[in-house]
């Protein structure tokens, strides 16, 4: 009896188990069937979020939308909820020189940096329009505004301490305020010299010493760069002498013409330019050169030799990414053939030389490329291009052996009140011409 008991206990507590754990979830694994309306809602909420988003997306690189007249010039507006930056053109966007460089580092920057609209104003003259044109560009909303020519420098620096919030970078030139005012230049002078080399292995093989050099302004640039030329020419050309034709211009076919045919009437075999258009190279008669300036795409004619081009693109990038970061700070950045911002062209990756340079020398061609390489590596610099020893051609040292410029000389006169203590106003030895007057 005692043994029935115990099995009926044993049996009604095994039943209220299975009965617990039934309650406790023991059933299907399949979850519950979601209600109908409230998916319906729920998709109809996301399709409506986004086609908002697809209404309000801005394309920042559409046009520059509705400009407007202002004096003599068209001003591009800002576009909202895009970083907008701003170009300044001293000539046409399209000149085959520097501002066609420029405006193609515009283009890099919109197309590969996010969200940034980019527009530009250009034919701006140097002085009061340019002060209005980047007052005007700062008051529609643009973020950072990049002026370009140096004759830009005094309305950059005004325009900026009046818009804090603005960056302003002014190329060449040597004004900075340390906040949101800059100026920003390359060494040229790298590439000048490189072409100097060109340009003297091409006389000597021509039977002809002479080559010739278009100036613009008589400002520290145009004589750092010819010097550069003339210290190049010495490499290939001891024997070579230069002359000079002094123009007042940035941007002037004719007056460029007139220039380069000067220069070749006179006897000159090779001519460079300091200014915008492929003058020298459309100028130069049969059996002598030119070698263009500034862009790319302006050494079409067999008569170049060569050009010495800006890619200002990498440059613009990362600058208008740090003004964005809020990290750029207004100072004097000046780049080396390193940064990959200058080329030479025919030398570069994926270039073909020129008719005029294949037949040269090919010890005077590795020397070319061997100097180049060194400057791409940072191992050849504008401070090793103006290394002694240096003689004017007055007959004075300049520099002794193994001793360079500093920055401050290769950018100043000491006339025009800069602390520099060579300075740059002196021409090399090669030079045939007189120093110009300064105002």
């Amino acid at each position: 009896m005692m043994k029935n008991k115990t099995l009926w206990i044993f049996f009604l507590m095994m039943l209220a188990l299975a009965m617990t754990l039934s309650a406790c979830g023991g059933g299907s694994d399949e979850p519950e069937a979601e209600d109908e309306s409230t998916a319906d809602t729920t998709d109809t909420t996301e399709e409506v979020a986004e086609e908002e988003m697809e209404e309000t997306a801005v394309d920042c690189t559409s046009s520059t939308g509705e400009a407007e007249q202002e004096g003599s010039y068209q001003i591009p507006t800002a576009i909202e909820n895009c970083y907008n930056v701003a170009f300044v053109y001293v000539g046409p966007h399209d000149d085959g020189g520097w501002s066609q460089a420029h405006d193609v580092g515009r283009m890099y920057v919109q197309d590969n940096v996010e969200s940034v609209h980019t527009a530009y104003v250009e034919n701006v003259a140097e002085g009061a329009d340019a002060e209005q044109v980047i007052r005007s560009l700062a008051r529609k909303g643009f973020n950072v505004i990049f002026t370009t020519s140096f004759g830009f420098m005094d309305a950059s620096e005004i325009v900026a301490s009046e818009f804090p919030d603005v960056d302003i970078i002014h190329i060449s030139g040597f004004k900075s305020n340390g906040d949101n005012f800059g100026n920003l230049m390359g060494a040229m002078e790298d590439i000048k010299y490189l072409a100097g080399m060109l340009a003297g292995s091409r006389a000597m093989v021509d039977g002809n010493p002479r080559l010739g050099y278009i100036a613009t302004f008589p400002i520290p640039e145009e004589l750092r760069l010819g010097n550069a030329f003339g210290l190049g020419a010495q490499q290939t050309c001891p024997e070579c002498t230069i002359d000079v034709r002094w123009i007042f211009t940035w941007h002037d076919p004719i007056i460029e013409q007139d220039a380069a045919s000067s220069l070749f009437d006179s006897g000159v075999q090779v001519v460079m330019t300091g200014a915008d258009t492929p003058a020298p190279a459309e100028a130069a008669p049969e059996g002598k050169w030119g070698i263009t300036y500034d862009y790319s795409g302006n050494c079409v004619l067999d008569t170049c030799l060569t050009s010495m081009y800006w890619n200002w693109g990498v440059v613009y990038a990362r600058i208008v990414e740090e003004s964005r970061a809020g990290t750029w700070v207004g100072g004097s950045e000046y780049f080396d053939a390193d940064a990959g911002a200058m080329g030479l062209y025919g030398f570069m990756e994926g270039e073909e030389l020129q008719p005029g340079v294949a037949d040269l020398p090919e010890e005077d061609l590795q020397m070319i490329r061997d100097t180049l390489a060194a400057m791409m590596a940072g191992e050849f610099t504008r401070f090793d291009v103006f290394k002694g020893p240096i003689t004017d051609n007055q007959g004075n040292v300049v520099l002794a052996d193994g001793v360079s410029l500093e920055q401050v000389d290769l950018d100043g006169f000491a006339q025009f009140g800069s602390p520099c203590t060579t300075c740059m106003y002196w021409w090399n030895e090669n030079f045939t011409a007189e120093l110009p007057e300064l105002e």
